[in-house]
């Protein structure tokens, strides 16, 4: 990294509740981000600004709109989501959204499992990954408590057996600490098996009468929850793709906009990126 300059990083789609792609480019640029994590169409039907509906999939237009504001500001699509292993349903029903995704110039897949079973979830993950190297794309499968691979010794276990070099983790901090991971599990991972970080805080407690709640509308700005974000940063690959997966849904519905509840988030992850990268220095 070049002295002086910002650590980088990105914005993920679940911060913005369904702002339309390119005004999510905007923002991103706005806020010095480097790049943000996108999906095909909007998730769910959480809109608090009233944002027009849109689609990727369906609008031709809007991915050259797309296209054209990732070259004008410099914000690259780090990461594509909306990617699930679902038993009964074959992974091949992707096919054409690895085609959209090749197409915008897109860089990373993010693929879950709602399959308890690991054999089918690696099997499943396995002809995903052929599908998106076919197509010039990696893939990074997120640990979390829908699929099977909640624990580092289970990850360790899927890398194994999908055995691709395209094939690495997505770790998203929230996520891997609440499923009582350790900083110890982390630095137990091999590195290069780790694809894509997504930066949050909260508290080691729940908050809500169910997780996903939590995870999917409200989490905390870097360093005012009770993750160990500062032993997380400095565990860190040199040159993964670091990103800001926090909404706010409290502010949202307060009236508060995307740029106002990001800026803060913004601020505190790059001092902690820039503390990690000096400690490394020294």
């Amino acid at each position: 990294m070049v002295a002086g300059r910002e650590p980088p990083l990105g914005i993920d789609r679940l911060s913005v509740f369904a702002m339309p792609p390119v005004e999510f480019i905007g923002l991103a640029a706005s806020l010095a981000c480097t790049s943000v994590a996108l999906s095909l169409a909007p998730t769910g039907n959480y809109n608090p600004h009233g944002y027009r509906g849109w689609s990727l999939r369906d609008d031709p237009a809007l991915r050259r709109d797309c296209m054209a504001a990732a070259r004008a500001t410099g914000v690259a699509f780090a990461l594509f989501e909306g990617f699930a292993h679902v038993p009964g349903q074959p992974i091949e029903r992707f096919a054409r959204d690895l085609d959209l995704v090749h197409e915008l110039g897109g860089q990373r897949i993010n693929l879950v499992s709602l399959d308890k079973d690991m054999g089918a979830t690696a099997a499943a993950f396995a002809r995903f990954t052929a599908l998106a190297v076919e197509r010039g794309l990696v893939v990074s499968g997120e640990m979390g408590s829908l699929g099977p691979i909640a624990s580092v010794a289970a990850a360790k276990e899927l890398l194994a057996a999908v055995a691709h070099p395209a094939f690495t983790l997505l770790i998203d901090a929230m996520h891997f600490f609440r499923l009582g991971n350790s900083l110890a599990d982390f630095a137990a991972l091999d590195p290069a098996q780790i694809g894509y970080v997504q930066l949050c805080d909260a508290p080691l407690a729940p908050r809500f009468s169910t997780y996903i709640e939590e995870a999917m509308y409200e989490r905390m700005v870097p360093g005012e929850g009770e993750l160990p974000l500062a032993g997380f940063i400095a565990l860190l690959p040199e040159d993964v793709t670091v990103s800001l997966e926090i909404p706010r849904r409290a502010l949202a519905e307060a009236g508060v906009g995307p740029r106002e509840r990001l800026a803060p988030c913004v601020v505190a992850a790059r001092r902690l990126l820039d503390t990690a990268r000096k400690e490394k220095q020294r």
